[in-house]
């Protein structure tokens, strides 16, 4: 096998800042070594070891407490005043340290305010020491953990806030076991930045003597040999540190609180009850609006991306914000006396990356043991409650997915394309799944995607969503059979969209070419749009160029063979293509002159109400 000469490179630049970097140490314990005085008897050296151990450890302690929430903050806000004070955090990092402890002196002095009031003992003292190592190392864990939380997909909050979690619960135990490694490594390299301060302390606080001072001071005093003792000793702490902090801590578990599987599915059975939804919500300039109440239980969104599917699921589940938004029971009317409760399942598998499966289901607020236990039965975890999500397949994170969102015990499931991310088989075995689920629980489910025949699949109703605004609602057969729009049409993907003038009660003009229909209610000259299902088509061979009356002719562009059905496109005379599919093996070849014929009933005709833009774009 041949390594690639970049690889190569790249040792060779990480081998010479490796070798830069022991070189020093390299040297540093051979004189310690062969010193015949290394002075670690000299008087204050303990002292003062034990001084900046004592400061830098309460300076870290200060610092997590205050600083790590506002890493937080900082995080997950993007106002102004956040960017300003993100950069005001930074700025210690571009001062010379005595510079930094100029500016303490201005503030903590001993003529100050401040230092009149604590009696001119905040400098001089170890106050002086833990507020000048604070304020140089601060930056070091903010920064750190600032970068740690936003790197947690901001979708796990979401669905903590929906699993009945508020902010602080959210914090606790989502972002802080999220961003635990960068949390971690910022303590590390704000513990050692303090540890190591010098310059702020020697202006602030020069006694007591911290170690980087005393050996200043003995450097000054004696030659490079008497600096050997100290320098060992903060080796040997900063490599304990370091040490201590690459430890990996054991992952808390509580499989063995989930119980046995009730001999009852009481626990989610519900009585099946119709929805109805209505959102009025900004975001920037978009606007999104919907109003439906549906037949039953099982509602699904439709649309192309940016058309408001997620925003409309995140605003029925509170996540937008205090709003109009509601999702309520349709027999209950205006009444939000009893509004339903609502499961979230986020789009891409949100699962808590540090929680085991037993623990993801029992994360919800409201949820049990006994029920916790049912779902994960009910949807096959058994044996899978020890794993993480790293641990599992695509299908297995979308049940665990499915089942914690389901232990919080909702009246309404919202589902933000569950399936987009799955393998084929995974995905269909999933829908069914869900779909006896529904049939078998009478839960209520609210399905964003953007697949029709997902959409058919799992929901009684249908609104296809375009540019924040219900382009069309209702039944799903209606939609599919009778779409308001070409728009309409090409999102629900009903195939061969035909653009045609009604030349007569029973005739359409398709591109030139009279067609034979059912008749129709529109009179002569007006643009409608046509569309037939493929498996209603009809593609025959012609022996000469012959019209054939009530059909179309056209030219064989292209044969596809789908294993289970042959897939003929056509060429229309005039403009146009229509897609036909025929089982079994066809002996038509491509550039054959054909007839296209099917029966008038399966001709599915509508009026154009797109705008004529939308319509040339949308049907050929």
């Amino acid at each position: 096998m041949t390594r690639s000469p970049r690889v190569g490179a790249l040792r060779v630049l990480g081998g010479v800042i490796v070798c830069y970097l022991a070189f020093p140490l390299v040297a540093f314990v051979l004189r310690l070594v062969t010193s015949p005085r290394r002075g670690f008897h000299r008087p204050g050296l303990y002292a003062a070891l034990g001084l900046s151990i004592e400061g830098a450890t309460i300076a870290l302690v200060l610092i997590t407490l205050f600083g790590v929430p506002l890493a937080y903050v900082l995080a997950r806000s993007t106002t102004r005043v956040a960017k300003v004070v993100g950069g005001l955090v930074q700025l210690p990092l571009a001062l010379p340290p005595l510079m930094s402890g100029v500016l303490l002196i201005y503030v903590v002095g001993p003529y100050t305010t401040i230092g009149r009031l604590f009696h001119r003992h905040l400098t001089e003292s170890i106050f002086g020491v833990v507020l000048a190592m604070s304020f140089v190392s601060a930056p070091f864990l903010i920064v750190a953990a600032r970068a740690a939380f936003r790197g947690i997909d901001r979708g796990l909050f979401d669905v903590a806030t929906t699993l009945g979690h508020g902010e602080f619960s959210t914090f606790w135990r989502v972002a802080l076991p999220g961003a635990r490694d960068g949390v971690r490594a910022g303590m590390v390299l704000a513990w050692l930045r303090a540890f190591g301060e010098y310059g702020a302390i020697i202006l602030l606080a020069y006694n007591p003597t911290t170690l980087p001072v005393f050996t200043y001071n003995q450097f000054s005093a004696s030659g490079l040999s008497s600096t050997l003792a100290p320098t060992a000793l903060a080796l040997v702490v900063a490599l304990g540190v370091v040490s201590v902090s690459r430890l990996e801590w054991p992952s808390r578990s509580r499989a063995s609180t989930l119980v046995d599987v009730p001999t009852s599915p009481s626990l989610a059975a519900r009585d099946p009850r119709a929805l109805a939804l209505s959102v009025d919500q900004w975001r920037g300039s978009f606007h999104l609006r919907v109003r439906y109440a549906a037949r039953g239980t099982r509602l699904s969104v439709l649309g192309a991306s940016g058309a408001g599917k997620s925003m409309l699921l995140r605003s029925l589940a509170g996540l937008e914000g205090p709003t109009a938004n509601r999702l309520r029971w349709r027999d209950e009317g205006d009444d939000l006396a009893s509004p339903p409760r609502v499961g979230y399942v986020a789009q891409g598998f949100s699962l808590f990356p540090h929680l085991r499966v037993s623990d993801q289901l029992l994360f919800a607020r409201a949820a049990t043991p006994a029920l916790a236990a049912y779902w994960r039965s009910r949807l096959a975890l058994e044996g899978l409650e020890r794993r993480f999500p790293h641990e599992l397949s695509g299908g297995q994170r979308q049940r665990v997915a499915l089942a914690q969102a389901l232990c919080a015990a909702p009246d309404v499931l919202l589902l933000d394309e569950p399936f987009s991310a799955l393998d084929a088989p995974v995905r269909q075995e999933l829908r069914r799944e869900l779909r006896r689920l529904q049939r078998e629980t009478g839960l209520a489910t609210v399905l964003v995607t953007h697949d029709p025949e997902e959409a058919a699949f799992l929901a009684d109703d249908v609104i296809v969503l375009g540019r924040g605004e219900a382009l069309q609602s209702g039944p799903s057969r209606t939609l599919f059979t009778r779409p308001a729009s070409a728009e309409v049409a090409q999102l629900l993907g009903v195939d061969n969209v035909l653009r045609a003038t009604v030349h007569a009660t029973t005739l359409l003009d398709v591109a030139g070419q009279l067609l034979a229909v059912d008749p129709l209610a529109w009179p002569p000259g007006t643009e409608v749009a046509c569309s037939v299902r493929p498996e209603d088509v009809v593609v025959t061979r012609v022996s000469d160029d012959a019209l054939v009356p009530g059909t179309l002719r056209g030219t064989l562009r292209d044969v596809v063979d789908v294993a289970t059905a042959v897939d003929l496109f056509v060429e229309l005379d005039g403009g146009g293509e229509v897609h036909a599919r025929q089982r079994g093996e066809t002996s038509l070849v491509e550039g054959e002159r054909c007839v296209v014929s099917f029966a008038p009933a399966a001709l599915t005709t509508w009026a154009n109400l797109s705008s004529s833009a939308t319509f040339e774009r949308n049907v050929r």
